[in-house]
């Protein structure tokens, strides 16, 4: 059986699209492109994470720590950390909101994700967390 980690869907939520503003004639609405998706795929391990999110990869590259920078120890343990936090909310629609936290997410402790899977998820943590002013795991997301 596969193992599919699906990360996020937030390009659906209304935080992310801009659906409450009005488009005039000299401004154009926010659209999902080729460059808001992120996906890693490892079919050793069966896994697939998805990431579409308006922002994030342009974020990934520009903003956020080089590849290498942590450990994959480290990235490991506080995704754990985040994956548990994130999961919590989302069995939780009447405390948090459920547009932000719709799907849970399958990552557990003694995989060997790889090092890429790990950086992209803890970095998506860290700008989903500024992005939408957000705190997970007690810990105060920077850069």
């Amino acid at each position: 059986m596969k193992a599919f980690v699906y990360t996020i869907l937030l390009a659906l939520f209304v935080f992310s699209c801009n659906s409450t503003k009005t488009v005039t004639e000299n401004s154009t609405p926010k659209t999902i492109s080729e460059e808001d998706t992120v996906r890693i795929t490892n079919d050793e391990l069966e896994y697939e994470i998805i990431i579409i999110e308006p922002g994030f990869n342009t974020w990934l590259q520009s903003v956020a720590r080089p590849e290498g920078y942590y450990s994959q120890d480290f990235l490991e343990n506080r995704n754990l950390q985040y994956v548990i936090a994130w999961n919590q909310r989302v069995m939780q629609p009447q405390q948090f909101n459920p547009d932000l936290y719709a799907m849970q997410i399958d990552y557990q402790n003694g995989i060997d994700y790889g090092y890429e899977v790990n950086y992209k998820l803890y970095n998506y943590f860290i700008y989903f967390q500024l992005t939408y002013k957000q705190k997970l795991a007690g810990f105060v997301p920077r850069i």
